[in-house]
């Protein structure tokens, strides 16, 4: 699966474990990025875009987009001078989807979907102390499908030193049940900064699998493959799930001892679930 297959705003997300970042004010590398093999690109004009470079990269972005070539934009946060003009050329040109970065309230989300008539997707972009706190709040608001963890803003707004085993687990936690209560896609982990290092980069996304995210956002194309396959069930995973679900047709469904483990409905849904998402990629 590649960015071309994303058609529209409800092709969601749940089959889609990559997010590449591209700049605005790159649109030499756009084309790059829809190569790369990820899931989906997201084209952004808040961080990566200085300040006087915003009108530019958002013109450019306008230029590029067409529904052959859908991406998602992270625009810039609502109490920003760019943010009206950036909204009005997604629901210009019908993005994918809008990544809203420093989302904190309610009424951001809203204010997003009244404008656009409710016609395009919303990744609520979590990255504050406040986010966190309304982050079951944001995650029902109409037009969200995903939300995703901006972890090095976050560190940054609460004074966290590291991001190791320990330091984030309660506040990634936190998004993966705020999804599931809202029945969301599973959440989209943040950036790994190192683009050399993929021990660490495996490393990390296997840890988000773990916990239950669905996909990780990624800075470089040489990290999209890392990410995919970090995501993608193990052909160990997959022969797991086929032994376990022929033994379930065998038994005909009834709760089962196999190889000394207790084989029971949620086993089989588990099984169910990767072979599900190796049929999707």
């Amino acid at each position: 699966m590649n960015a071309h297959s994303i058609q529209s705003p409800g092709r969601a997300a749940a089959d889609i474990s990559s997010y590449l970042f591209v700049p605005g004010n790159r649109p030499e590398r756009f084309g790059k990025a829809l190569a790369a093999g990820a899931g989906a690109i997201i084209v952004d004009l808040e961080d990566a875009v200085p300040a006087a470079d915003k009108s530019a990269a958002r013109d450019a972005v306008a230029a590029w987009l067409t529904p052959q070539q859908p991406a998602l934009v992270r625009i810039n946060a609502v109490n920003t001078p760019w943010f009206a003009d950036d909204l009005a050329m997604c629901i210009d040109r019908g993005v994918a989807a809008i990544v809203l970065p420093k989302a904190e309230e309610r009424d951001e989300i809203a204010l997003i979907s009244d404008r656009s008539r409710d016609a395009i997707a919303l990744f609520p972009l979590i990255e504050s102390a406040r986010g966190i706190a309304n982050v079951h709040a944001l995650a029902t608001e109409r037009n969200v499908r995903r939300l995703i963890f901006g972890s090095i803003d976050f560190r940054l707004d609460l004074g966290i030193d590291g991001d190791d085993a320990d330091e984030l687990l309660y506040f990634r936690s936190q998004l993966v049940l705020a999804s599931r209560l809202a029945q969301l896609s599973a959440p989209v982990d943040g950036v790994t900064t190192d683009l050399q290092d993929d021990v660490r980069l495996t490393a990390d996304a296997t840890r988000a699998k773990r916990l239950g995210f669905g996909g990780k956002c990624c800075i470089h194309p040489r990290q999209v493959d890392v990410v995919n396959r970090s995501f993608a069930p193990t052909a160990g995973e997959i022969a797991w799930a086929h032994k376990v679900l022929s033994a379930a047709q065998a038994a005909g469904g009834a709760a089962i001892s196999l190889d000394g483990e207790m084989l029971d409905r949620p086993v089989y849904a588990r099984a169910e679930a990767i072979l599900a998402r190796q049929l999707a990629r």
